[in-house]
């Protein structure tokens, strides 16, 4: 996949800057992917670009296949007269340092709403047939989220399976009937994807002739209470008589947690996907390579064996290890689209068997810089034993603490054990002194969340794996692209062999 030395950086577009409370797919962001080009980066890694539930977190969203539409920018509909000035004009004070998600929804749902209806009564015969030819090409998705969406605030944002049962279980007539009277929002949530779509694919053009590409991220499993749970039962091991999942997805206990990770999405039926000859997974990654150029699975593990936890536990203590068939799935997978653009995140308890079926797809493997520190001469996050250039190497990832705020965390004993190797703690940052670890490493990728190259402290992570509140809402300023930035980080490219022009031996 990745053929030769290249470097990019990882913010997801909620954290761009923005006037209307969270970043989206406007002017900052063409301005974002120039700053990439500028210094020299040919990757802009994303989170999941999914619409997402309570806690915002774009792990768990409504819909494995949709578009997250407060990611929407409305001076782009402004442009084509679907709102006024005036309605931006009204957008309320908000933070510039954070995602305030509850007042942007406030802000912007009800303004999509206005552009939809505007939408239908001025939108020319040809744009109207470019909405018509979106919503037929994804029909497998967009059909079951739009009605989904509909149902779900006709229910008050109840979870599908406290639906009543025949909706809940998709009864013909109950779902024929629902569709007609629910026909102008299931119009909405079909033209907000479509305006979605629209403005990302316009976007994702950019950055490609600007020679970045888009690494996207994928969730191996997908929301309880989703779209795709609903409409497609038979994959997901449920309880066919209340809808709770039967078996639940996690992790073991392990030397981070005593009684382990307990997720609570259904854990995949593999019996039923492989009858089905994987098809919904296909179409899956099918349709996300439609508008990313690379894509992580997030927990590849569990395509060899998954973590299953009975109904009703509180922790994932009592689980159990399933086989599952992903060396089936990936074969049928490498037949229908050829080579694979994918990242496998084999972090967490990799097996001998886990690292054989990434490596017989030749899929890239993450290495993590913040985990290399705390044990011996092994540690296999160590740059010299990286065995082979095909790996992504990070300082840290969405998951981690911003690399100062996780150096600052550590013992005098824990920070000599990196400064020793680092050989110095010059005066630019422990920040630049793993980033230049991971430039130099023979990783054929690098990549270093925004939040590191600006040197920021914990108040700029991302995410606190376990902690349900606070997460997602980071986002930076203008003025912090710098020259000074740019013209550094184009040089350590350099340095390092990773320019877009470098070809090496």
């Amino acid at each position: 996949m990745f053929q030769r030395r290249a470097s990019g950086v990882l913010l997801h577009p909620t954290s761009l800057p923005g006037r209307f409370g969270i970043g989206d797919l406007g002017p900052e962001a063409y301005r974002f992917i120039d700053f990439l080009a500028d210094s020299g980066q040919q990757v802009w890694q994303v989170l999941p670009l999914g619409p997402t539930g309570f806690g915002n977190s774009p792990y768990l969203c409504y819909s494995a296949f949709a578009g997250n539409p407060m990611l929407l920018n409305l001076e782009w509909l402004a442009s084509e007269d679907l709102l006024e000035e005036a309605d931006l004009a009204a957008c309320p004070s908000c933070p510039r340092d954070r995602v305030d998600y509850d007042q942007a929804i406030a802000f912007k749902m009800p303004l999509l709403r206005k552009a939809c209806k505007r939408f239908q009564a001025v939108a020319t015969p040809e744009r109207k047939q470019e909405f018509q030819t979106f919503c037929e090409e994804q029909a497998y998705w967009l059909n079951d989220y739009a009605l989904f969406m509909a149902l779900k605030e006709a229910h008050d944002g109840k979870s599908w399976y406290d639906w009543d049962a025949a909706l809940a279980w998709r009864d013909p007539k109950a779902i024929a009937e629902q569709t007609e009277i629910l026909a102008d929002q299931i119009f909405f949530h079909k033209y907000a994807q479509s305006e979605f779509f629209r403005q990302w694919s316009t976007l994702k053009s950019y950055a490609n002739e600007k020679g970045i590409q888009i690494f996207g991220d994928l969730p191996i499993y997908v929301a309880h209470d989703s779209a795709d749970v609903w409409g497609h039962p038979k994959i997901f091991r449920l309880d066919y008589e209340t809808g709770a999942a039967k078996w639940m997805a996690g992790v073991p206990p392990d030397y981070f947690s005593e009684t382990g990770q307990l997720w609570g999405n259904p854990v995949y039926n593999w019996r039923h996907l492989s009858r089905c000859h994987y098809a919904w997974w296909i179409e899956r990654i099918k349709t996300m390579l439609e508008y990313v150029d690379i894509v992580r699975i997030d927990h590849f593990r569990g395509f060899e064996a998954f973590w299953a936890v009975p109904q009703g536990e509180k922790t994932a203590m009592n689980g159990r290890w399933i086989k599952a068939k992903g060396d089936e799935f990936f074969a049928l997978l490498k037949d229908k689209l050829g080579e694979l653009p994918i990242v496998a995140e084999d972090l967490g308890v990799i097996t001998p068997d886990v690292e054989a079926l990434r490596d017989k797809y030749r899929l890239p493997g993450m290495k993590i810089l913040h985990f290399a520190f705390d044990s011996d001469r092994a540690n296999p996050f160590l740059p010299f034993n990286y065995t082979n250039r095909n790996c992504i190497v990070y300082t840290g990832t969405h998951d981690n603490d911003t690399t100062v705020g996780w150096f600052d965390k550590r013992s005098d004993e824990e920070k000599a054990r990196v400064t020793d190797y680092l050989g110095c703690l010059c005066d630019e940052g422990i920040h630049w002194g793993l980033i230049r670890l991971a430039l130099g490493s023979v990783a054929n990728l690098a990549v270093f969340p925004l939040q590191d190259l600006l040197g920021l402290g914990s108040e700029a992570k991302m995410n606190t794996p376990g902690v349900a509140a606070g997460n997602w809402t980071w986002r930076y300023q203008p003025e912090m692209l710098s020259d000074d930035l740019i013209g550094k980080l184009r040089y350590l490219v350099y340095l390092y062999g990773r320019e877009p022009e470098y070809r090496g031996e």
